[in-house]
Parts: structure tokens; sequence; C-alpha cells
């Protein structure tokens, strides 16, 4: 057995242990105030009328084994189920991702594209987690330079080029530190969970109802490991697997390649980019050795595998992809690569700090040695990937390092159900299955023939969307693993 089949066996093996542990014990810190609702902060996008989002804060402790230390505030939004009480099924939390997306606004953003069968039978519930937003936010700073534009080349070649890699990584680690502080032990997934209940809690509801896309699978399954009596119905969509954090990066960097040369074919004949998937890779490997030689404007090559990483998750964003290396190619100008919004702006500086002080608190990190050998291991695959998912590296110089790797999922749970795109590359289909295997009685829905990060709600079909709201609204759990005809890759444009 190779390496890394034998860390994927031995991870799937602790998983499976972890999942049977008791929680572990936390003290009473009494019951949270009720939720009082008022204005939302402009961050907060406000739904159509009639409907209207409103907004509150809990207190809950930093450390929820020791609640009667310091507190934190944890801000929620809400938007109420628009049916009659008949129709009503409680409160349905949602999360969008990260570690470090902001839910605040999700409530808002990820409601209005819902069945509307869900929209009338719940009130949707979104939060920023512990560092997020509005709920006790962390900087880390300069982070190692992860602002600095242009950035370093993100791809270490040569023994003095990954001598630096795991330099910067360090000084990352630092800076969290530095400016961190206290909170830095506290940023887990599990603390999080906690909050969760809390936030039940607080709306009076016996159970929690739950909605997770991406890094929101896993809080979900972490939720389920702790509360597993206290889950309602619940959906983890583009599902995180059971590994630790820095496995789950490798696995996705893989994952990553076998995309970008399915782009590659797609692009194709179309573009101006090549007529065969060699001549398109050509093209893009023009782009950033030019971009990696003579930077324009601040964009180099950490910025262009930014943007790479980014189109590769959504196939929607291919044909921006495409015409943007053309356009490059045509008149050196990267403008068509750069996203839409700033990388260093001071919500990007939150989120980059939090998901890196959230992943280094759910576990052990990995060695420097392992860093490199799994560089030089990709290399070997392509030599020239895109390494911008690999944000638990950072772990390795964490200055708090977990002795536990957070528990998911558990066997007292009622049924979730697991949604997943066939061909997803940020969050690979082998995590679901693997999370499936410790959540027994649930069920998978996959989209065939779908190369997209986000399924339910997201992706229009009618076969997802139809199984879930069934699910959500009615309990109704699947006999079977349910697999929908996807759409198959966009006509390019």
């Amino acid at each position: 057995m190779t390496r890394p089949a034998r860390r994927t066996a031995l991870l799937c093996a602790l998983a499976a242990a972890t999942a049977l542990l008791p929680a572990a014990p936390v003290q009473a810190a009494g019951p949270p105030a009720p939720l009082r609702f008022t204005a939302c902060p402009d961050s907060v996008p406000r739904p159509a009328a009639p409907e209207r989002v409103e907004c509150g804060r809990i207190s809950v402790p930093l450390d929820w084994h020791r609640p009667t230390g310091r507190h934190i505030e944890v801000a929620v939004s809400r938007v109420r189920a628009s049916g009659t009480p008949a129709e009503r099924r409680g409160i349905l939390l949602v999360n969008p991702g990260g570690p470090g997306g902001s839910g605040l606004p999700y409530a808002v953003t990820k409601r209005a594209r819902l069945p509307e069968s869900v929209r009338r039978a719940y009130d949707v519930i979104g939060f920023d987690p512990r560092g997020v937003g509005q709920s006790t936010p962390v900087t880390c700073g300069p982070m190692g330079g992860l602002f600095d534009s242009p950035g370093n080349d993100p791809v270490p070649v040569g023994s003095s080029a990954e001598g630096a890699y795991l330099r910067s990584l360090r000084t990352m680690a630092d800076d969290c530190a530095a400016h961190t502080g206290r909170l830095l032990p506290y940023l887990s997934t599990e603390q999080t969970a906690y909050d969760m209940d809390a936030i039940r809690t607080a709306l009076g509801a016996p159970r929690t109802n739950f909605l997770g896309v991406s890094y929101g699978s896993y809080l979900g399954a972490a939720y389920t490991a702790r509360f597993p009596h206290r889950v309602g119905r619940m959906v983890l969509d583009s599902v995180v697997g059971p590994w630790d954090w820095y496995d789950f990066d490798v696995l996705q960097s893989r994952a990553l390649l076998r995309q970008r040369d399915t782009f590659f074919a797609w692009a194709s004949g179309h573009f101006g980019l090549g007529r065969t998937p060699d001549e398109v890779r050509e093209a893009y490997l023009r782009v950033r050795r030019g971009l990696a030689t003579r930077p324009v404007a601040g964009f180099g090559p950490a910025e262009f595998d930014r943007a790479v990483y980014r189109a590769l998750g959504r196939t929607e964003r291919w044909s921006g992809l495409a015409n943007g290396l053309r356009g490059y190619l045509t008149d050196g100008d990267p403008a068509g690569l750069r996203p839409a919004t700033a990388f260093d702006s001071p919500d990007s500086r939150t989120y980059e700090a939090a998901n890196r002080a959230v992943k280094c608190a759910d576990g052990p990190g990995p060695r420097p040695r392992d860093i490199v050998e799994d560089v030089r291991r990709t290399r070997r695959l392509d030599p020239q990937p895109v390494l911008t998912g690999m944000e638990a590296s950072t772990c390795a110089y964490w200055h708090h390092r977990p002795g536990r790797r957070t528990p998911l999922g558990s066997p007292a749970a009622p049924p979730l159900l697991l949604v997943a795109s066939a061909h997803d590359p940020v969050t690979p289909i082998g995590g679901a299955r693997s999370l499936l295997r410790l959540l027994p009685g649930s069920r998978l829905v996959t989209l065939d023939d779908d190369y997209s990060h986000g399924v339910f709600a997201s992706r229009g079909n009618a076969c997802v969307d139809d199984t879930v709201a069934a699910y959500l609204l009615d309990g109704t759990v699947p006999t079977a693993n349910v697999r929908c005809a996807g759409p198959g890759l966009p006509t390019p444009t």
C-alpha cells in the first residue's frame, strides 16, 4: 500500500473511532438570554418586501469547557418563515462555508434561492461563527506576507525555495499568535458547534435544523457528534471529508489538477487558446510564466493562482477564465483575470485569518517535512499545480496545537442528508462517501455529470432540490442513495 493510501486508510479508521467517543464534559453555563432582534448592519442585504431581516447577538463562553470565564458575542440574523403557522417547521440554521465565511448575510442570500416551500416553512437563521465578521473578528496582521502584492510564487521549486516557503509559514503562524492572542485556541469548529446549540436555546427551538455548505458540512458533522439528540433535519452540501484539514487540503490540490485538465479539454478549439488540450495548457503556462517574470500592476503568480483556484470551482466561471487568459496573451493585460473584490480587503483579511485559525484549532498539524514531500509529490503529478487551498500547512508551526482532532458524526443522530457534485474539485465526492459511513441511516444525493461546488438551491437541479425539500419539510429520507442527472459542462462562450 502506498503512503497516501496508508494515510487515508488510517484516517478513516481514526474518524470512525473518534465518532464513537463520548462528548467531552462541559460545565453548565446557564441558558443564554432570549435573542432580541433589531436592525442589521449595512453588510447584510435586505430581502424583497414584504419580508425583512433582523439581527441580534448572544453572549457565549470563549471556552465552553470553562463557561464562567471570559465571554464573547456571536451575531445572528433571521428572516422569518413566510407561510402559515400550519406550514411552520421551526428554525433552519445556515452556514456558507470557509472556514471564515460570514453567515450573517447568508440568511438572506441563500434563503432567496431556497424552494418556496422551504422558505414558507422555516425561519432561516444566519450567524457569523466566532472569529468572523460581526462575531469577535480576528486578524493575523501581515500573515507572513500573504497580502503582499505581488506575492511570492506559491509553488516552491528547489530546496532554497522550499526553505523560504516553510519560513513564510512559520512567520504566518507567528503573526497569527501575535495578533490573535488569547482567542487563538478557542476558534475551533467544536467550540462553534456549542455556539450553535446556544443559538438554538436562545431561540427556544427543541431541535437544530441545519443547512451547511462546504465547511458548513464539517460544522454540521461536528454538531452531530456533540449534540446527536438535538439534531433535527440536517443537510450537508458539498461535503468536507472526515480527515485532518491538512490531508483534506492535499486531496483537494490533486482534485484541482484533474479539474484543470478538464478545463483545458473544454476550452480547446475555443477562445483562441489552442486546438487541443495540450495547446491550451501551454497557453495557460505562458500566461503564468509571463506574470511570474513580470507582474503587472501587482498581479503576479500568486494572484494568478488565486484567480484560477476560484474559477475552477464553478463551471460558470470558466468562460471568464478562458477569456482572461486570451486577453493577457493578446495585450499583456491581466484585468480579465482579476477577481471582482480585493483580496486584501478587511473582510478578506478576516476570512484568511479565521480560515487558518479554525483549521489549526481543529486538530494536529503536519510536520514540515510532510509539507515538502507532498509539494514534491504533487509536482511530480504536474510541475505547475495550484496550491492556493493548502491553508493548513501553516498548522505545522501553530502556537497552540490541539492534542486531538474534532470529532465528527454520531451513530446516535437521526438520518442526515448529504449532497455532492460528482466532480466537485473543492470538496471531492470521496469526502461525502467517507462521512456517510459515520452517519448510519443517512443518505447521499449525488449530482452526476456536474463539476461545480455547491449543489442544493444552487445548481437549479429539480431532482436534487425536490429530494432535499421533501426531507426538510416532511422528514422524508430516501430508501437508498439518490443519483440525479447533471447538466454536463457548459457551452463555451
